[in-house]
């Protein structure tokens, strides 16, 4: 349950608990009150009854007992002696006298004479009536008055008190629900710059430049988080402003220590390369040696390459966009595996129409290299390699599909997650006879990401697809300041 609805609900239910409080206290006011009226104008009525009886002649009270001056209507009078009913009547609504029926005045002789009020129900036309009983010589006088109209207007203020407190209710409700929108309305402000942080990647050190809670009162608790928050929010650029100085200087280095190397591995590439050739008389262990710097020399060539086209390609340059015939890109990579490869079964599976793509035709030939390379070094001789094309969609929401299948072995899935980390290598799931760098697939990855596009990998054994996904339009730059301003549009 929201805090919101949380609120309104207390609110309502504090008022259904004052409403409940007041009715009930003002309905058991009004009984009381009216119950108190009506003992004491039973007190006058039974006086007046009293005189009446004792001016009565020597045959006893008649019919007219309950008619003497100042009764009202609905009055009840009664006379007993030794126990026995003489008479019994009451004065109806339109003030005639009506016998009581015994059945109805056998009850009343049961009161108790100390002068007091009593409640008894008589059930029939007449209901509950407060009666009392007097001594009038060696008789009992019992007079009442009806409760009727006590009940009457308590029933009355019974439905007052529902219709009041329902109508209440409905006020208190919509009152709550404003007030308490109105009121939460900074801490929705709050909640909702945090949902489009966390939903921004946080990659880029100005993607949180202006995303700020505007709400900093510190009177309140709201603003006193969103202080909090806009401080946290400043922490956290400061920090990826700082990481990304680092990483900068890390880039900076590598490509400035990859372009150094290259010069003296030339160099040494170059002398053990002509030892090689001019060392007739050299004992054929030094042949051997320098035969082995010359090919070392050669991978730690081509891993300065890798390095510092990474680095390029983390400054944003080495990408020189135009059209890009990846049909005749694939043809001529596999063409170069089977050279390279024969043991490997390799064949193509492309559109008999040329598949074109905006980006740059030797990054893009890198990739596919890259990919089939890949597949044949960590597979064993006889394993099949399919790469393919597949157009996707049409338009600025379309591309293309590159797939380089093996029926491999397959994948490690723990390894899977880090497969395009700089310098990973697999276990021994997957060969390692060709003494691969780790850095192939990272050059995959960072050209498909330099381009605007995607690269996936699904495997099991006997089936590993690596699908990169390259859009049909030029990617946009300024993918952080959209970012930003997605998050700005949402505080």
């Amino acid at each position: 349950m929201t805090l919101r609805r949380r609120l309104v609900l207390v609110t309502v239910a504090l008022a259904v608990a004052v409403s409940t409080v007041i009715g009930a206290g003002s309905i058991i006011a009004l009984a009381s009150i009216q119950r108190s009226a009506i003992d004491h104008q039973l007190q006058y009525a039974t006086n007046r009854a009293q005189r009446s009886v004792e001016q009565q002649g020597p045959n006893g009270p008649g019919l007219d007992i309950a008619r003497p001056s100042g009764q009202a209507a609905g009055t009840l009078t009664a006379y007993f002696l030794n126990g026995d009913v003489v008479v019994g009547s009451v004065i109806d609504n339109a003030g005639d006298l009506g016998r009581l029926s015994s059945a109805v005045v056998r009850p009343l002789g049961t009161v108790t004479v100390d002068g007091r009020a009593h409640t008894v129900d008589l059930g029939g036309d007449l209901g509950r009536y407060r009666v009392t009983a007097a001594p009038v010589g060696p008789a009992v006088l019992v007079v009442g008055l009806p409760m009727t109209p006590v009940y009457e207007s308590v029933g009355k203020l019974l439905v007052v008190v529902l219709v009041v407190t329902v109508l209440a209710l409905l006020a208190a409700s919509a009152v709550a629900a404003l007030a308490v929108r109105r009121s939460l309305r900074p801490l929705d402000r709050v909640a909702e710059t945090a949902s489009a942080v966390a939903r921004t990647p946080l990659d880029r050190s100005d993607v949180l430049d202006g995303v700020r809670v505007p709400d900093t009162d510190p009177r309140t608790e709201v603003g006193r988080v969103g202080t909090a928050f806009n401080r946290m929010l400043g922490h956290i650029g400061a920090a990826l402003q700082a990481r990304e100085r680092s990483e900068q200087q890390v880039r900076q280095f590598v490509a400035d220590a990859s372009h150094e190397l290259r010069t003296p591995l030339a160099s040494v590439r170059g002398y053990a390369e002509l030892t090689r050739r001019m060392g007739g008389d050299l004992p054929q262990d030094v042949v051997y040696a320098m035969g082995r710097i010359e090919s070392e020399s050669i991978r730690m060539t081509s891993m300065v390459e890798d390095l510092l086209l990474l680095a390029r390609l983390d400054e944003g340059r080495e990408v020189q966009f135009a059209e890009v015939d990846l049909t005749g890109l694939v043809l001529d990579a596999v063409n170069d595996a089977h050279a390279a490869s024969p043991a490997h079964a390799i064949a193509v599976d492309v559109p008999d129409e040329p598949v074109v793509v905006p980006g740059d035709a030797a990054r893009l030939h890198q990739v596919v290299v890259n990919l089939v390379t890949n597949a044949r070094t960590h597979t064993p001789e006889g394993t099949r390699i399919t790469v393919g094309l597949t157009p996707v969609g049409a338009g600025a929401g379309g591309g293309v599909d590159l797939t380089v299948r093996d029926d491999g072995q397959g994948i490690d899935p723990a390894f899977v997650p880090k497969l395009f980390e700089r310098f990973a290598r697999a276990d021994s799931s997957r060969s390692r006879s060709a003494g691969s760098t780790g850095l192939g697939l990272a050059i995959v990855d960072a050209v498909v990401q330099a381009h605007g596009g995607s690269v996936t990998v699904t495997s099991e054994p006997g089936d590993t697809v690596f699908t990169v996904h390259l859009p049909a339009v030029r990617p946009g730059a300024g993918g952080a300041a959209d970012a930003r301003d997605a998050v700005a549009s949402a505080t």
